[in-house]
């Protein structure tokens, strides 16, 4: 087991972008208004938890249904590409329903956790050594960890200006990784 530094900075940078922390704010900022209380704490527990998870027995169950990764890998980079175009033209592709609970449903998962992330750990699993994006997710779960006890703090830090900023910015990263993915995965 050998860790590459390179490798861990690619999927700590591919995971930064499509976890988007930065660019949820907003929208925990709303959940803790309708909830009163956001448990910072178990959100990122759990939200590692199923990635790591998922990251060892994604293949495992597509395989159950009858998958491959490559075709996992390509369908993955589809969402990404779709959730991409979101953040760089302000669309609204992918909705969420937030229930009053919102530690664990609808902010670890699907949020912090969801499709987009869980087709990513498959997709970066393909071209990654596993243990290189285990330390990926550990780093973006402080990260994530830091933000959503800080979210007030950082809405005021970046302004609505900078965090549109961001998003745009890490929305043409994500549509990299996705052509990237899928053109790995399709040998085009």
């Amino acid at each position: 087991m050998e860790f590459n530094l390179s490798q861990i900075l690619s999927t700590t940078m591919v995971l930064f972008a499509i976890i988007d922390i930065l660019g949820a704010i907003p929208i925990v900022i709303e959940l803790r208004k309708k909830a009163g209380h956001i448990e910072s704490e178990k959100a990122s527990i759990v939200a590692t938890i199923l990635m790591i998870i998922f990251l060892f027995a994604g293949e495992a169950l597509l395989k159950v249904i009858g998958l491959d990764v490559e075709s996992f890998a390509i369908a993955g980079s589809i969402v990404i590409f779709a959730i991409a175009m979101e953040m760089v033209l302000g669309l609204t592709l992918f909705k969420e329903e937030a229930p009053e609970t919102v530690s664990i449903v609808p902010l670890a998962f699907p949020l912090i956790a969801g499709a987009g992330t869980m087709t990513t750990l498959l997709s970066l699993k393909t071209e990654y050594a596993s243990q290189n994006i285990v330390v990926g997710i550990i780093i973006n779960m402080m990260f994530v960890y830091f933000v959503l006890k800080n979210t007030n703090r950082l809405e005021k830090l970046f302004g609505k200006t900078g965090l549109n900023i961001l998003r745009k910015a890490f929305g043409i990263i994500l549509l990299a990784i996705a052509i990237k993915l899928f053109r790995n995965n399709t040998g085009l």
